[in-house]
């Protein structure tokens, strides 16, 4: 079976994953996605997983926020060495919410308007702040505000998912994402694919 595991620190990550997926892969991808106690205890669990992983035509996304941390790329780079250290590198990719998962909803205000059944947030799209939604130092905070309380974590990812627009680039750590779910879902078909190393 080919399928598509993604390892996620934190609940609201299913619930956006749930709604977006099904419009980008492969009707013959299975996604599977593993939800963490979030980032310390993803980071303790993931060798384990990894390993302990049975299906070899399985493909591994690791989907963690940047957070506090100063430098996405260090965080990557921990969770890129944890893939190595299971012998996942070939089947595996991380990408980094920067900041938050919700840089994401912020670079698509339309989707957001849609979801929650709000008016006015898209004219907000065309704001500074807003057209390069990475930047953002705490989205979660400003769609609170926005939303004036209507977002909520894990019921409004579920809600916003299903309307994220999947050419949206406003968020380049929603881009980087879908590119490797792409990049994943090709490997999979590939004649040529990379195989789980032995535990």
């Amino acid at each position: 079976m080919k399928e598509l595991v993604f390892l996620l620190e934190e609940e609201s990550a299913k619930a956006m994953l749930q709604g977006l997926l099904p419009r980008v892969l492969d009707p013959r991808v299975q996604p599977r996605l593993m939800v963490f106690e979030g980032k310390q205890d993803l980071e303790r669990q993931m060798v384990k997983r990894l390993r302990g992983y049975v299906n070899p035509q399985a493909r591994f996304i690791v989907l963690r926020d940047q957070d506090s941390t100063p430098d996405c790329k260090v965080v990557k780079a921990k969770l890129a060495t944890l893939c190595a250290q299971a012998g996942c590198s070939a089947v595996s990719l991380v990408r980094i919410a920067c900041h938050e998962l919700e840089s994401f909803y912020i670079g698509d205000l339309r989707a957001v308007e849609r979801a929650l059944g709000l008016t006015g947030l898209v004219q907000h799209q065309g704001a500074a702040r807003f057209r390069h939604a990475d930047r953002v130092e705490s989205p979660s905070r400003e769609l609170a505000k926005l939303t004036r309380g209507a977002y909520q974590k894990v019921s409004g990812s579920r809600q916003i998912g299903p309307h994220l627009d999947v050419d949206n680039e406003r968020s380049a750590s929603f881009k980087n994402l879908l590119t490797g779910v792409r990049r994943l879902e090709q490997q999979l078909f590939s004649s040529h694919e990379p195989t789980l190393s032995p535990a």
